[in-house]
């Protein structure tokens, strides 16, 4: 550690033991601004004024930040670099402040407004300690609310484009309205374009999957540029089918075949179809074309004619609809054939960041965090080297 770190270390605590509590909010900031300038160091390759050879750039100032933190807010000075020699052209940014600042700020609103809006209980002060808040006054939530929605907001309705292959999903969360606990739908689509990376459209929350607020969600998709969509991966509920058809009505459906092989296990009268009705349909699933697997599914359907006809009819109206798929390139269909990469890569993640707060105060708390883990997400995806479906088919 350089002897200018040591001082500094020094001159905190010095404060801390002159102040004690009363001032951490200064110490914090000195402690922050000492481990950016240690990092400004390491992407430069070099120490300040040290002339070294391999370095990427030079020290150029700082820029001042406020920063809203459970010990308050910090004054910061966040360090700033020039002159990149690698030619990669990349600013630095401390990853203190980008790691993960919208969804931790998400969460500390969500609960924050728990206790200023006074429905904590035992439960709600367990998720404060857990994130390190003992309490935080309403005019720190408020003006840290105002800024993270500005930036969510402008995410949720930026420009879209060209967008061929669309999944759309829904998953619950429950929020208070107007006193009482209720269930929410959390709508979310993600697309797959020219550039052929997956992308996260959007995100609504509604107060169910009725067909006006699939409908109000697909169309607002419209509204911000999505156009082209050929192809539509989802389940069949009726609210999303009856909206998808009013405003999507030229795109091929595709019945996510997971969701199929579920429903089919319901309707298997005995324990030991219901075991064995999941392997026979990803025998008509897997097949290598359209004729092939039209022609295992009929052989299904009659093996289960005369034994269980209730399911025998359920196959042969409801298989079908998880068939579109074979009208893809071969090399595509293994990511289009269910919806599971919006239930993988978005509904798994939301539920692990969202189980910690259980109720939330509030639509707005819930939408602001599923908002702030979409655009992390989103910007995770947008940096991926590889494409995520090759629209030109490359030879291994």
């Amino acid at each position: 550690m350089r002897q200018e770190d040591d001082t500094e270390i020094g001159r905190l605590m010095e404060q801390i033991i002159s102040n004690g509590s009363e001032d951490m909010a200064s110490v914090f900031a000195g402690l922050f601004d000492m481990a950016m300038r240690i990092e400004r160091e390491q992407f430069l390759g070099a120490g300040h004024y040290e002339r070294v050879n391999g370095r990427r750039g030079y020290a150029n100032g700082y820029k001042t930040k406020k920063l809203d933190t459970p010990a308050g807010t910090l004054a910061l000075n966040v360090p700033k670099t020039a002159g990149h020699l690698d030619g990669c052209g990349e600013p630095f940014y401390p990853q203190s402040l980008e790691r993960g600042r919208r969804s931790s700020r998400a969460v500390m609103l969500a609960v924050a407004e728990m206790y200023v809006k006074g429905v904590s209980t035992r439960d709600v002060e367990a998720v404060m300690k857990e994130f390190g808040i003992d309490s935080l006054s309403s005019t720190q939530v408020s003006r840290a609310a105002k800024l993270l929605d500005e930036e969510l907001e402008a995410w949720r309705n930026r420009e879209l484009g060209e967008i061929r292959y669309l999944i759309v999903d829904a998953r619950y969360e429950k929020a208070r309205l107007g006193g009482v606990v209720r269930d929410v739908a959390v709508l979310s689509a993600i697309g797959i374009g020219p550039d052929e990376r997956r992308r996260v459209l959007g995100v609504s929350c509604a107060l169910s999957e009725a067909e006006i607020y699939w409908r109000a969600f697909l169309e607002s998709l419209l509204k911000r540029g999505m156009h082209g969509v050929q192809f539509v991966v989802s389940d069949d509920h009726s609210g999303l089918q009856a909206a998808r058809k009013a405003v999507l009505g030229g795109a091929t459906w595709q019945r996510c075949q997971f969701h199929l092989a579920q429903n089919a296990i319901h309707h298997a009268p005995n324990l030991a179809i219901r075991k064995r009705i999941g392997a026979e349909l990803r025998h008509v699933w897997n097949a290598l074309g359209l004729a092939t697997a039209t022609e295992n599914l009929r052989l299904l359907v009659e093996s289960y004619r005369d034994k269980a006809p209730n399911l025998a009819r359920w196959l042969e109206d409801n298989v079908p609809e998880g068939l579109s798929v074979f009208s893809l390139p071969e090399h595509h269909r293994r990511r289009l054939r269910t919806s599971n990469p919006i239930e993988r890569g978005i509904q798994q993640e939301l539920k692990r960041r969202t189980r910690k707060v259980r109720v939330f105060p509030n639509i707005e708390s819930l939408e602001r965090l599923v908002s702030a883990v979409l655009v992390e997400i989103d910007d995770k995806w947008n940096a991926a080297s590889k494409a995520y479906i090759k629209w030109e088919k490359q030879d291994d």
